[in-house]
């Protein structure tokens, strides 16, 4: 393993350095993943970085683009690389923070397979109308700062 940062009280830190056995799927330099032991659903993957942060801006960007490829492997190895928008499908859910449902404090991602209607993720998305002259202003707000950066 590279050396990166590790919280020694973190339970992902020690399920990556082998301390806590896990149901391991893929481990490469700067991600592992692993079957979750309290599953939503059959195949509930969880994919974490090598490298503790919290939330997802604390992680290095090379920790990041190593996530998604390793989580559409894990798509292809479960069976779920259905084409079309019928059929069986799957949420990534990353959560940052305790108001945001995050439980442990190490980046993780679920990829939650969604066979029916009963099991996998049960998201419900409350959504507000739009003022569009304030989306247009925070739009301009957010573009400026993005623009300060590059």
């Amino acid at each position: 393993m590279s050396a990166v940062a590790h919280e020694a009280s973190c339970i992902f830190c020690k399920i990556i350095k082998g301390e806590i056995p896990s149901f391991k799927l893929i481990e490469t330099k700067h991600s592992f993943s692993f079957l979750d032991i309290q599953p939503t659903a059959e195949a509930h993957a969880l994919v974490i970085p090598k490298y503790h942060g919290a939330k997802l801006h604390n992680l290095p960007d090379e920790y990041l683009a190593d996530i998604l490829p390793v989580t559409k492997k894990l798509v292809k190895a479960i069976g779920f690389d259905v084409d079309g928008i019928d059929g069986p499908g799957y949420n990534v859910l990353q959560n940052n923070g305790r108001i945001a449902h995050q439980v442990v404090d190490h980046v993780h991602f679920h990829l939650i397979p969604k066979r029916d209607d009963k099991t996998g993720l049960i998201v419900g998305w409350p959504s507000i109308d739009t003022n569009m002259d304030k989306l247009s202003q925070l739009r301009d707000k957010i573009v400026a700062k993005l623009e300060k950066e590059t």
